[in-house]
């Protein structure tokens, strides 16, 4: 495994560690449109700036540059918009490296799953774009540690928005969650990036993946699967679970090496019931055909979860062996659509 090359030509070069850095300048601020704008330049932290922000409708620019922290926006931070300065992605990077068995600096344990995200978000009605979030721990650099999930962005307010935003981890990149069991948070992500090996977009959130590229990593070991694109844990009241809708997805890895999904139990919420939708999307030769399911557990059969597929193409979404592939019928999928998963919310591009 190979640490990615984070910025593009164009910004290669401008580095801002975030450590001790003071908040960002408040600029673009005007009483008569309501417009609070935060920029942070090379130099400064963008949790400063999240930190700086004192109320709704507030927007926090990144500039060109690579922002190796930690951020944290709380709950009560809504409607932030987070944004990079230009239109690539590539050109403002935030990234970080913990992971699950990582030891905390204070001695108190190590971080765990969630605890490893270099983004997290528990705010409502967020909107992320332009931006390049990314965990770059890799396991050959640590095989003392067997915790090895490194989590990119960790979400679980409702009416989370990303656009036009590249997701770079391994095990567990993009973690899709609620705000509690009983809660069905929904998230939308149009026109993301994602790229990962084992679960690498996990969770229970309601959550709308549209015209997204997920792409499954190169692994060098010698098993098969090397992983997973999916493992929802969607709550059993939840008729909505994840849902890819024309997407593609692709993989560094050779043919038929990953699974589409398995579905994820969790130990504390033995009742999940995990639900994933693919419909539309092209399916590159990296996942198998033949068998795209696994279980994380035996005692959760991926055949007694909600997964379905409806109208895939490509060679990863060849129908070979039908049992292994449940469709839905044109009747069902009119019930797995954008509206029906985000209801009364209709985010804008």
């Amino acid at each position: 495994m190979r640490r990615r090359t984070l910025l593009t030509g164009i910004t290669a070069g401008l580095v801002a560690t975030g450590a001790g850095a003071g908040p960002a300048l408040a600029t673009g601020s005007s009483p008569a449109t309501g417009r609070r704008v935060l920029h942070v330049r090379p130099g400064d932290s963008v949790q400063a700036a999240v930190d700086a922000v004192t109320g709704p409708g507030w927007t926090i620019v990144v500039h060109p540059g690579i922002y190796r922290e930690v951020v944290n926006v709380p709950a009560a931070t809504a409607e932030l918009t987070l944004r990079g300065a230009t239109r690539d992605p590539r050109d403002a990077v935030i990234v970080y490296n913990n992971a699950n068995g990582s030891q905390k600096p204070d001695g108190s344990g190590t971080y765990g799953t969630a605890g490893s995200a270099t983004f997290t978000s528990g705010a409502p009605r967020l909107t992320v774009r332009d931006l390049t979030l990314a965990n770059d721990w890799l396991r050959a650099d640590h095989p003392e540690i067997t915790g090895t999930q490194a989590v990119a962005a960790y979400t679980y307010g409702d009416r989370t928005h990303f656009e036009n935003v590249r997701l770079l981890a391994h095990q567990d990149t993009l973690f899709v969650e609620t705000t509690a069991l009983d809660v069905f948070d929904r998230q939308y992500f149009h026109r993301c990036y994602i790229e990962g090996d084992v679960d690498f977009v996990f969770g229970r959130a309601t959550a709308v993946f549209e015209d997204c590229h997920f792409h499954t990593l190169r692994r060098d070991v010698t098993f098969t699967p090397k992983g997973m694109v999916f493992a929802p844990s969607t709550a059993r009241a939840n008729p909505h679970g994840i849902l890819a809708l024309r997407c593609r997805i692709t993989s560094g890895a050779e043919d038929g090496a990953y699974k589409l999904a398995r579905p994820w139990v969790p130990t504390y919420e033995t009742t999940a019931w995990p639900s994933l939708v693919v419909r539309e999307t092209r399916i590159g030769p990296g996942i198998d055909a033949v068998t795209p399911y696994t279980n994380m557990r035996e005692a959760y059969p991926w055949q007694t979860m909600r997964f379905r597929e409806y109208r895939n193409t490509g060679p990863g979404a060849a129908i070979t062996v039908p049992e292994n592939r449940p469709q839905l019928t044109a009747a069902e999928a009119r019930s797995h659509t954008k509206r029906t998963y985000l209801g009364d919310w209709r985010p804008r591009a």
